[in-house]
């Protein structure tokens, strides 16, 4: 068995989380409000969090909308907690866990093209470098350049928040 290597302790991930915060509001300093996208599960876990530093920093009113996407088929539908016209003409930031090769936010990111935008950016907390599509992270916690066989885990729980290479 691998053994886990620790990238990230609990207070470097709320230390990211809040630079991450920082950036989206320095990005939408002239919006009102903003969608805060986050991918099932731990992205939207992510979104909540930056969410609740945003609120502390800024006047933005956030609407937060969860994002669920097959990562095994990406062709499949892809839903999302509130309808389009929530987001229609908004801020959007889609906030996803890891970057790994790119697939679940480069279909995320499609989804939201079908209503027009005013802007829209990525946020992670782990970009691993390894795209096999044209996607970026606009706002990251640390980049980390992997092997393909090492996997990153990230682990959101009470007081103990961690992410690991395994």
């Amino acid at each position: 068995m691998k053994e886990k290597v620790q990238i990230l302790n609990h207070a470097e991930i709320a230390q990211k989380t809040k630079r991450i915060a920082f950036q989206i509001y320095e990005n939408n300093i002239n919006e009102k409000e903003i969608v805060l996208a986050g991918i099932a599960r731990k992205g939207f876990k992510l979104a909540k969090r930056i969410q609740a530093e945003l609120e502390k920093i800024s006047p933005l009113q956030i609407i937060l909308c969860e994002v669920k996407v097959d990562k095994q088929h990406p062709l499949n539908t892809i839903t999302t907690s509130i309808p389009p016209e929530k987001y229609s003409d908004k801020s959007i930031v889609l906030v996803d866990d890891v970057l790994n090769s790119g697939t679940t936010l480069i279909y995320g990111v499609r989804h939201f093209l079908d209503v027009p935008l005013r802007q829209f950016k990525t946020a992670v907390l782990v970009d691993r470098n390894h795209k096999k599509y044209p996607v970026k992270a606009d706002f990251k916690g640390i980049s980390l350049s992997t092997s393909l066989n090492e996997m990153v885990k990230i682990t959101f729980e009470e007081g103990n928040d961690r992410a690991e290479l395994v």
